[in-house]
């Protein structure tokens, strides 16, 4: 049986038949009219129906199985009687908070998230005193099952949240051993934003004739959002996206990528410009994830480089621009990314990197989401230097308020008089300078219109060398060999971090990093002294002194 939604106004919470404390929470938290999903769902649970719901993030799942779980409990009960399923830590924290606010005037109810990256015994010692409400991911889920540090004897409600990420998450195993183990006599709830063949068998294995709920999703972004894109091949990606971000004057950043890899790599180019940049990925233990966040927020970072699934649940208000490096899936994905910015009424930027063989999904975006993308090509060098001398400019009518300004207008002038230039000559040259511009760039010449093509006579092509071609060294920099690798864990970001540091150099001196399995060639820019050197050689990469020397080509 399928509910599809209606869009209508529901009634209001009490009408559902929730038990008095939880429609005094509902009350607390200021909800009166239930979502449709909540609408849907939350009668079929409370008469004890099995339910699969199709919805998005953000149309209100949480309640709509959290309210009914909790109705399900016996507070005098010392045992887990619900266990609710989610695809990250993140996810797990933010669903087991939503629970426990609806649980405010259940006092003898506990509430507990279970995921890896926190300490094993804490999570133990909290089942031994009697949870009544796990959620969790499924690997640490497993860990607790296989030490039966968790029981699912008096298990009476089980929920898989977002069933469709923990699919693509590979947890598909996971979830049917944890529900193949759970008792037969249960009551499952099921909630995705898709419901792809796989889960849908799931559903089948596990779940007694459930109620078929779906809902139309929003996905329409904040009004206050900007939306543009840029065609940049992915070959100039990474060096647009700095000089994007370098000319936007954001305050804040997220960088989307598709890959963990990919992470590392544009946080490294990011670092060689000078962004302060952090990584969030499924390789961040959550405890680092917790301080990048308050960086993030409190300014130490300005740009975060994120997956999506790492992203998830994140709220900062500080975000005001939003670079889908990697085109998102689909639209409701650049839905979800673009959430990010535009937060708490105020405006926000979104601008998407797409290849030229992505065009199309301008018109899809723009088509789901009614939201008008605008073609704006990435900054030039020139671009970024003027903004840099722009935001130098604000600073001049206050400093001239302040005390020996007379001074330096003495010098300037007496630099001006000896050299027989122009006082402002001598100014563009310090502001050009504060721009970081060194003269070396030179805009390109207009391009003349494209004429059309002659016809040419086809020349047998000459055959090409068969011999291997050597790589150009010391073009633009010297190479040096260090020892660390592939097999030890090292990426771009914490050979750049580590050298740069160790160094005191900028990260505009490291260029071009080649890792290899048991060793890196990384290509530093100028001369290093003796003790430069020696101090790159004992920085630490993953642990592992770099030993760094000149690349002898072996």
């Amino acid at each position: 049986m399928t509910m599809p939604s209606t869009g209508a106004p529901a009634g209001a919470f009490a009408a559902l038949g929730l038990p008095a404390p939880l429609v005094a929470a509902v009350a607390d938290q200021g909800f009166t009219t239930p979502t449709d999903i909540q609408a849907a769902s939350i009668p079929a649970l409370l008469d004890g129906r099995d339910v699969t719901g199709v919805a998005r993030t953000g149309t209100g799942k949480t309640a709509a199985f959290g309210l009914p779980l909790l109705a399900s409990l016996d507070p005098n009960l010392a045992a887990v009687q619900a266990l609710v399923l989610t695809p990250t830590r993140e996810l797990a924290m933010q669903v087991a908070a939503g629970i426990e606010a609806l649980a405010t005037h259940m006092p003898r109810v506990s509430v507990l998230p279970v995921y890896g990256g926190a300490p094993f015994w804490q999570q133990q010692r909290a089942l031994a005193a009697g949870a009544q409400v796990v959620v969790g991911t499924p690997g640490r889920l497993m860990d607790h099952l296989k030490r039966e540090t968790l029981r699912l004897d008096d298990l009476r409600f089980v929920v898989l949240d977002e069933a469709d990420e923990m699919l693509r998450m590979g947890f598909v195993d996971d979830v049917d051993t944890i529900l193949s183990g759970a008792p037969v006599n249960r009551q499952t709830a099921l909630f995705s934003a898709t419901m792809p063949a796989p889960i849908r068998r799931v559903a089948q294995r596990h779940m007694r004739d459930p109620l078929d709920v779906t809902v139309a999703g929003d996905t329409t972004t904040a009004a206050g959002v900007t939306h543009a894109f840029a065609v940049v091949p992915f070959r100039e990606r990474a060096e647009a996206l700095a000089r994007t971000l370098l000319a936007a004057g954001a305050d804040g950043a997220i960088v989307f990528v598709r890959t963990k890899a990919a992470c590392d790599d544009v946080a490294a180019t990011l670092a060689r410009h000078g962004i302060r940049a952090a990584v969030l990925n499924g390789d961040v233990a959550q405890t680092d994830r917790e301080r990048i966040v308050r960086r993030l927020r409190e300014g130490g970072v300005d740009v975060l480089v994120a997956t999506d699934v790492a992203a998830r649940g994140l709220d900062v208000d500080r975000i005001e621009l939003v670079v889908n490096f990697d085109a998102p899936q689909d639209t409701e994905t650049y839905v979800h990314r673009v959430g990010r910015t535009g937060r708490a009424e105020r405006t926000g930027r979104a601008i998407t990197f797409l290849s030229p063989r992505e065009r199309y999904l301008v018109r899809q975006i723009e088509k789901a989401t009614g939201a008008h993308l605008v073609e704006n090509p990435p900054p030039s060098p020139g671009d970024v230097f003027t903004h840099r001398a722009r935001h130098a400019l604000t600073g001049v009518a206050p400093r001239m308020a302040l005390p020996r300004v007379h001074d330096y207008r003495a010098a300037v002038a007496a630099y001006a008089a000896e050299h027989g230039i122009d006082v402002t000559d001598v100014a563009a040259a310090l502001l050009a300078s504060a721009a970081g511009d060194d003269g070396t760039w030179a805009p390109p010449p207009p391009q003349a219109p494209r004429a059309s093509r002659p016809v040419r006579e086809r020349v047998p092509a000459s055959p090409r060398r068969s011999e291997p071609r050597r790589p150009r060294r010391g073009a633009s920099g010297t190479p040096y060999r260090i020892a660390v690798g592939h097999r030890h864990g090292a990426r771009p970001a914490n050979i750049v971090a580590a050298l740069t540091a160790a160094g005191r150099v900028d990260g505009s001196a490291i260029g071009r990093i080649d890792i290899r399995d048991t060793h890196s060639l990384v290509e530093i820019m100028g001369d290093l002294d003796a003790p430069t050197r020696r101090r790159m050689a004992l920085a630490r990469i993953v642990g592992r002194p770099t030993r760094l020397e000149r690349d002898q080509g072996h």
